[in-house]
């Protein structure tokens, strides 16, 4: 019998359909000491730049990466197709270091 991890360790492999969220016991914060966005993982912490934390801010595991893209087009009034491209690009770095998650959206 082949078995597979659990879902909640399997990376995620993001497409324009993904959902991602958050992994369990990583945060996005901001720090009002440095007046800065952060992300809080296991035994780090990462300070993203101010188009990952738009991105990041989007990634609340019920919006697809195409949902995504979209708002941000708008928000920063940017071809949709280079931005879902950027973003899938973003949000799969950060699955493959477990950062990420799909929510689950079909």
């Amino acid at each position: 019998m082949i078995q597979t991890a659990p879902a909640s360790l399997r990376r995620m492999l993001a497409t324009s359909q993904s959902a991602p969220r958050l992994a369990r016991g990583v945060k996005l914060r901001h720090d009002e000491t440095r007046d800065r966005w952060v992300l809080l993982v296991p035994e780090r912490v990462l300070a993203p730049d101010d188009i990952a934390v738009a991105i990041l801010k989007l990634c609340d595991g019920n919006r697809t990466i195409a949902e995504m893209a979209e708002t941000l087009a708008e928000q920063y009034s940017a071809p949709a197709d280079q931005i879902t491209a950027d973003v899938i690009e973003m949000i799969q770095d950060l699955a493959n270091s477990g950062f990420l998650i799909d929510g689950g959206k079909s």
